[in-house]
C-alpha cells in the first residue's frame, strides 16, 4: 500500500465517543420540576399549559435565536448615505424574533391586562424561561413591563401610551406612536458625573407653556446610560426649578418629526451583547412631565422596583440554565469508567448548585406572590424590603455559581459553542444594573429605619423558624443584630445576606421537600464551606441531583 492510499484509508484517526447528547429542543419548563412546583405553590398553576408551550419555544427556536443574536451585535448608524442624521440601531432578525415571542407571551403586559391571582408569578416564570434562551432582549421587555405603574400616575399620558405598551404585538418600526401597533419603553437616568447618584444630574427641563404634570417641556443634557435606544419612548430625569422630575421622552414628536434625541455611541460591554446600551444627548428634546414636579425619584422608583425584581428573575434563570447544562453533562459523561453524576464529589457539587438555584427561585417567586397582592399591607412591606434583599443576594450569587457549573464541563464549558460563556458574561449585569450591591444594602437599611412596620413585617414573615432550631437560632441572632445600630451601615452587607438566607431557608422549609430544606439549612446556616461542593455528610445528594437533572420531557 502506498503512503497516499494508507493516509486516505486511515485519515480518521479516532472514533468520537463519550460525548453527551444534545439538549436542543428541550422543554425548559417541563424539564424543570422546581419551577413547576414553585409556580403552583404561589397560585400560578393556571398558566401551566402556556408555560409548557413557552418552555418548548425557549428551549428550541429561541435558544437558537439567542446564539444568533449574540453572534451579530447591534450596529449603530448615525447618518444615512446622504449625510442626514438618523440615530438608528440595527438588530439581527434573531433579536426581533426573540422580542416578538416574549411580547406575544405577555412578558411586557400580562399582569396589567389580566391581573388575576398568580399573574405576577406566571409572568415571572415566562421571563425565567425566556431569559435562559437570551438575556439581552429581557432588558427592553423588563422596562416596558415596569413602566406601567409610573405612567398610570399621569392618566392623560397613560391614555395615549398604555394601549400600545400593553399590546402583545411587537412593532419594531421607527414610527410615531400613533402609527404603531405596539410600543416598547426604555430608561435614561444616569449621567457621567453622578452614576447611581441621580441627584447629581445636570439635565435641565424647560417648560413650553403652563408647565406642570402632563405638560410638554424641552430637555437639554446628556445620559451616560440609555438602555435599548430604539425604544419608542424613555422615562428619564431632568431638573426643573422645583427639583428633579420624571419625564416621558418619545423618539418622535407629535407631528411625526424625529425628536432631538441623539445617540453618541453604543457601549462596548462585557456581556449583554444582543441588547444595545448607549450614551445619548438631549438637544431640546420634547418630553412630558410624569407625576409631581420635583418628585422625580419617587415617581420613577415605581418602575425601578419592578426592574429590580426582574434582576432577581434574570439571575435566577441564568443559574438554572447553568445548572441544566452541568447536570445534563454529568449525567452522560464518563470519567474513569464511571458516569460523573454517580461520583461522590461531583454529586456534592451538583447538589450544592441545585440548592443555590432552587433557593434563588423560591425567593424570586415569593416576591412575585407579594406583587400579586399589592393591597395587602404585609405583602406591600415585604415587597418593599425584599426587592432590595433579593436583588442584592441572588445577583451576587449568580457569577460564582455559573463559574462552578462551567467547571463541571471542564474546557468545554469555556468555549463559545456552549451557552455557558455567555451566561457567565451576562451574570454580573444584574448586580450592577438598577443599583449595585452597596446601593441595595443601603436601601435595606433605609426601608427598615424610615418606613414604619417594615422590620416587623420581615420578622412576621420569618416567624419562629418553622419548627427548625437552626433557623430559629439564626432569626434570634438577626433580631439582636438589628437592635444593635452601632456601625450598622458598615455591617449592611452581612445583615442583608443573613436576612436573604433566612428567608430562603424559611421558604424551602415551608415547601415541604425535606431533602432540599435539610441540605440548605445544614450548609447555609451552619457556615459549612466557602466553595460549592462542600455539603456536609448526611445530605441526600442523589435526590437533589435527580431533581435538577433535565430529561427529555
Amino acid at each position: 500500500m502506498t503512503l497516499h492510499s494508507y493516509v486516505k484509508t486511515h485519515a480518521e484517526t479516532h472514533e468520537v465517543t463519550n460525548q453527551v447528547p444534545s439538549l436542543d429542543g428541550l422543554n425548559l419548563y417541563r424539564a424543570d420540576l422546581p419551577l413547576q412546583e414553585w409556580v403552583r405553590r404561589y397560585h400560578g398553576g393556571w398558566a401551566d399549559q402556556q408555560l409548557s408551550e413557552y418552555g418548548a419555544l425557549a428551549g428550541g427556536s429561541l435558544m437558537r435565536a439567542g446564539f444568533m443574536a449574540n453572534e451579530n451585535k447591534p450596529v449603530f448608524h448615525s447618518h444615512d448615505r446622504y449625510g442626514h442624521r438618523m440615530d438608528l440601531v440595527e438588530f439581527h432578525p434573531a433579536y426581533h424574533e426573540l422580542m416578538g415571542a416574549g411580547i406575544a407571551a405577555g412578558v411586557t403586559s400580562a399582569p396589567w391586562t389580566d391581573p388575576r391571582s398568580g399573574a405576577q408569578v406566571a409572568r415571572a416564570a415566562t421571563m425565567y424561561l425566556h431569559n435562559q434562551a437570551e438575556a439581552g432582549t429581557s432588558c427592553p421587555m423588563t422596562m416596558t413591563y415596569a413602566c406601567t405603574p409610573a405612567l398610570k400616575l399621569q392618566p392623560d399620558l397613560a391614555e395615549t401610551w398604555l394601549p400600545k405598551i400593553l399590546s402583545r404585538e411587537y412593532d419594531p418600526r421607527n414610527l410615531p406612536i400613533a402609527q404603531k401597533a405596539g410600543a416598547t419603553i426604555g430608561m435614561a437616568m444616569t449621567e457621567k458625573q453622578g452614576g447611581t447618584d441621580v441627584r447629581a444630574n445636570t439635565t435641565r427641563a424647560h417648560s413650553m407653556g403652563l408647565g406642570g404634570p402632563g405638560q410638554p417641556y424641552e430637555l437639554v443634557g446628556h445620559k451616560w446610560f440609555c438602555s435599548a435606544p430604539m425604544c419608542d419612548a424613555f422615562l428619564t430625569l431632568a431638573y426643573t426649578d422645583k427639583g428633579l422630575t420624571c419625564f416621558l421622552l418619545p423618539r418622535h414628536r407629535p407631528d411625526g418629526a424625529r425628536n432631538e434625541f441623539y445617540i453618541q455611541r453604543l457601549k462596548n460591554k462585557l456581556g449583554n451583547w444582543a441588547n444595545a446600551s448607549s450614551e445619548v444627548e438631549f438637544r431640546g428634546a420634547l418630553a412630558w412631565m410624569v407625576g409631581e414636579e420635583g418628585r422625580g425619584v419617587p415617581t420613577i422608583i415605581e418602575m425601578v422596583s419592578l426592574t429590580r425584581f426582574d434582576c432577581m428573575i434574570g439571575s435566577s434563570s441564568l443559574m438554572r440554565q447553568a445548572l441544566t447544562q452541568a447536570a445534563h453533562h454529568c449525567a452522560h459523561r464518563t470519567v474513569g469508567g464511571r458516569v460523573l453524576a454517580d461520583q461522590p464529589l461531583m454529586q456534592n457539587v451538583l447538589a450544592d448548585l441545585a440548592l443555590e438555584s432552587e433557593a434563588a427561585l423560591a425567593l424570586t417567586m415569593r416576591m412575585g406572590r407579594a406583587l400579586d397582592n399589592p393591597h395587602d399591607e404585609q405583602e406591600e412591606k415585604f415587597a418593599r424590603l425584599v426587592t432590595a434583599i433579593g436583588k442584592y443576594w441572588i445577583c451576587k450569587r449568580a457569577p460564582v455559581m455559573i463559574n462552578e457549573a462551567q467547571e463541571c464541563l471542564g474546557g468545554a464549558g469555556y468555549v463559545e459553542e456552549t451557552i455557558l460563556p455567555r451566561l457567565y458574561r451576562e451574570a454580573p449585569v444584574n448586580s450592577i444594573w438598577e443599583g449595585s450591591g452597596n446601593v441595595q444594602c443601603l436601601d435595606v437599611l433605609r426601608a427598615l429605619s424610615k418606613e414604619p412596620g417594615v422590620l416587623e413585617a420581615l420578622f412576621a414573615e420569618l416567624g419562629n423558624g418553622h419548627g427548625d432550631v437552626r433557623l430559629a437560632a439564626h432569626i434570634k441572632r438577626l433580631q439582636a443584630d438589628f437592635r444593635d445600630t452601632d456601625d450598622i451601615q458598615y455591617r449592611a452587607r452581612q445583615l442583608t445576606e443573613d436576612v436573604a438566607v433566612a428567608l430562603q431557608a424559611k421558604l424551602l422549609l415551608e415547601a415541604g421537600n425535606t431533602d432540599v430544606s435539610d441540605a440548605f439549612l445544614a450548609s447555609r446556616l451552619a457556615g459549612h464551606g466557602r466553595a460549592f461542593g462542600t455539603l456536609p455528610r448526611g445530605v441526600n445528594v442523589e435526590a437533589l441531583v435527580a431533581r435538577s437533572t433535565p430529561n427529555s420531557a
